[in-house]
């Protein structure tokens, strides 16, 4: 028994390594668990079948680091450099095994050349009508600044900071002072040298005050693993030219939360894709997490924050990888690092609400407080605080689209028996959709990922107007999900991603949805008058 256990582990490894983005990952698991050796070999077998494969060449410098073999780990190391891994790789880690090669003429010739430059960003992360955060990591310890300006006026708005080892060498520079409906070009400056060329610049517009404007276009998704050939959908994204960009969850996967050194590889690998890089120094993006992100499959912790010991721990390196103008209830402290212990009466998270005119948009943290699902019970998926913050925010909103983003789809169909979905937390899908009608609040569309592939839904609620669910988590992953024939439409052929489009302009306000593929190519659309939306 004990041998047909270890058979069976060792094809589901094998399974999840015919997936491109755990191949690399879980020989760097394997690495810091001792195996370097024979991690060694087998990505030895693996550089033979693709040779041209740069990632492969650099997990074998790490792994001849743990094994102490210099001269060959720095061969590995020039070979990945050769065939074009980017050079921002090799300073930002994993910075522990690449120390070794510290002293390298490659490595002291690229800490060189990245002294005033960054090892990662500028990406634009939340903006609102009066401020933005401009996210980057640096090679080392540095002052960084942000400084924008517009076409009509040259006097500069400047934010400053530090990035730090603690922080992994990211900052988030938060500029104020802001006017909405306007164009802001920018800079970084890193130690006082103003960065040149396209890898130093930013550009965002700001969203318009609230009342009547223009229509809002909004891409987004989930299910964003690694796969260098898929990379390019950031591309087709870039080409729609959206206002804002939504990332809902499973947006790198990581699958391992007691080890920051994996987690941080893995962010490493997405933020040095000079498609990444692109699309997201010239979009506003806003980011929540789902289960692939912080822990493992279909995971859930319970309510403490304390617990399991690595909750904080990974929360700590998501919010030092984005910049989203909220976490949970906790006071921002922009600058700072986050504490790696909280006071007792936070309740830290991925949660918070953002306004873009006359749309409210409700990000939502499905993980960090989830207990046991069981559709039958008063289990909660969001827990109390984060819970009562969603019914005073809906309350509050005099929004004319109330946009709510869920890592996981409200529509119980989307994922058969599985209780991973708001299936196994029923009662409380039943309290959030009885506060919309007993508030009598319109306007309500949902947005939502983990499933590997796009789908339109209609929710009947008796009583009140249906609610309709978009739902796309397929970005860049090579595993699929099946489709759902009871979908109003659902679409898994390629890589794909949601455009949304909302007209809040009085008269016709409309929704539109479409779902577009990694080629640019429109697969579905779903136009849903704003009078659907209505009592």
């Amino acid at each position: 028994m004990r041998m047909l256990i270890l058979v069976l582990l060792a094809s589901g490894i094998l399974a999840a390594q015919k997936q491109y983005k755990r191949v690399h990952q879980y020989a760097l698991r394997r690495i810091i668990n001792g195996n370097a050796k024979r991690v060694e070999k087998d990505l030895r077998a693996h550089a033979a079948e693709h040779p041209a494969d740069p990632e492969t060449w650099f997990m074998l410098a790490c792994a001849a680091s743990a094994a102490g073999r210099k001269a060959e780990g720095t061969a590995y190391l020039e070979r990945a450099h050769d065939l074009g891994l980017p050079a921002g790789r090799f300073l930002a880690g994993p910075r522990k095994l690449l120390a070794l090669y510290d002293d390298t003429t490659l490595i002291r010739r690229l800490h060189t050349e990245f002294r005033h430059r960054p090892v990662h960003g500028p990406l634009v992360g939340a903006v609102s009508i009066a401020d933005a955060r401009i996210w980057l990591r640096t090679s080392g310890e540095r002052n960084v600044a942000a400084v924008c300006t517009t076409a009509a006026s040259a006097t500069p708005i400047t934010a400053k900071g530090r990035t730090s080892a603690r922080d992994d060498f990211t900052s988030v520079l938060h500029l104020r002072g802001l006017r909405p409906s306007t164009t802001y070009s920018g800079r970084l400056v890193i130690d006082g040298q103003t960065v040149s060329g396209d890898e130093g610049a930013f550009r965002f517009t700001t969203p318009p005050p609230r009342g009547p404007h223009d229509p809002v276009r909004l891409g987004f998704g989930g299910g964003a693993g690694y796969v260098p050939q898929h990379e390019r959908m950031w591309s087709t994204i870039q080409g729609g030219r959206f206002d804002l960009l939504l990332l809902l969850g499973d947006n790198i996967y990581i699958d391992h939360p007691k080890r920051p050194i994996v987690q941080r590889y893995t962010y490493h690998r997405r933020q040095s894709r000079p498609e990444w890089r692109a699309l997201t120094r010239a979009i506003p993006t806003f980011t929540i997490w789902d289960d692939h992100d912080f822990g493992t499959n279909d995971c859930w912790v319970g309510p403490d924050l304390d617990q399991p010991a690595w909750k904080v721990p990974v929360f700590n390196v998501f919010r030092q990888n984005w910049a989203n103008p909220g976490y949970g209830d906790v006071p921002p402290r922009p600058g700072l690092p986050f504490a790696l212990t909280l006071p007792t009466k936070t309740r830290p998270g991925c949660w918070y609400t953002f306004a873009w005119g006359a749309i409210d948009f409700f990000m939502l943290d499905g993980r960090m407080y989830r207990e046991k699902p069981n559709e039958e019970s008063t289990t909660s998926m969001l827990g109390p605080r984060q819970k009562a913050w969603l019914f005073n925010a809906l309350a509050a909103s005099t929004a004319t689209f109330k946009v709510i983003c869920s890592p996981v789809p409200f529509e119980y169909r989307t994922k058969g028996n599985s209780k991973d979905t708001w299936n196994g937390f029923r009662a409380e899908r039943t309290e959030v959709f009885d506060f919309l009608t007993k508030r009598k609040i319109e306007g309500v569309v949902l947005l939502s990922a983990d499933r590997h592939r796009s789908d339109a839904w209609v929710i009947a609620r008796p009583g009140d107007y249906a609610l309709h669910e978009f739902n796309s988590s397929r970005l860049t992953n090579q595993h699929v999900h099946q489709t759902k024939k009871d979908a109003i439409f659902s679409y898994n052929a390629k890589q794909s991603f949601g455009s949304v489009t909302l007209d809040p302009r009085p008269g016709n306000p409309t929704v539109v949805y479409d779902v577009i593929d990694i080629d640019g190519v429109r697969q579905h659309r779903l136009v849903l008058p704003g009078s659907k939306l209505k009592r």
